[in-house]
């Protein structure tokens, strides 16, 4: 194992995988790019909502789904839909995420693709959209990714899962979204699964 990565072992689909992850998030902090673009190295965090995601994508049957993941990170949701039989893009706009994801795929002998894709210029995923499936956890932590998923997840396809463990801007975001989408939200504990499907 390359000593500047910790491991974490998660069982999802069934399996154990062997999942590599920074040691610390805030080592990863770049304060150029944060004044550039706000960016904060979010995904080298294994979230709970990230792990509540996968369990869930993990309890669906995906087999020949087409299954896209926002905000990847680490990507347990997309591998767990990789073992599921789904075709998988898992998408993250950092570079590190991406590349850490595809050698925690390959590591687990899970197939899948994944891409470096802003929000603001989603070409690459409404190339194959619909999307069977469109899955994401924890993206509403801020306004603005609310304001681009209101936008966006439409023209993705009509059937998504979102995790959310309450953050402040996911109660706006589904009030909005009640206009164009019927949601059903499961809860446990402070964590949210909320699937959207459009009228």
């Amino acid at each position: 194992m390359d000593p500047a990565y910790a491991e974490e072992v998660i069982e999802v689909a069934g399996r154990r995988l062997s999942v590599l992850r920074p040691p610390s998030a805030d080592a990863l902090i770049d304060e150029e790019a944060f004044d550039e673009d706000e960016f904060l190295p979010y995904w080298a965090e294994l979230w709970p909502s990230g792990l509540a995601l996968a369990r869930a994508v993990a309890a669906r049957d995906l087999r020949g789904a087409r299954v896209l993941e926002l905000g990847a990170g680490l990507g347990l949701p997309s591998l767990a839909a990789a073992l599921g039989g789904a075709d998988v893009l898992a998408t993250d706009w950092a570079d590190d995420a991406v590349e850490l994801l595809r050698a925690n795929a390959e590591r687990n002998g899970v197939e899948l693709r994944a891409a470096v894709v802003r929000w603001d210029a989603p070409e690459p995923l409404l190339a194959d959209a619909p999307w069977t499936l469109v899955v994401g956890a924890d993206l509403l932590y801020e306004r603005r990714n609310a304001d681009q998923l209101l936008e966006l997840l439409p023209r993705l396809g009509g059937d998504v899962l979102l995790a959310d463990p309450g953050r402040p801007f996911a109660r706006g975001f589904l009030e909005r979204a009640a206009t164009r989408w019927e949601i059903a939200t499961d809860t446990e504990g402070t964590m949210a699964l909320h699937r959207l499907r459009l009228r």
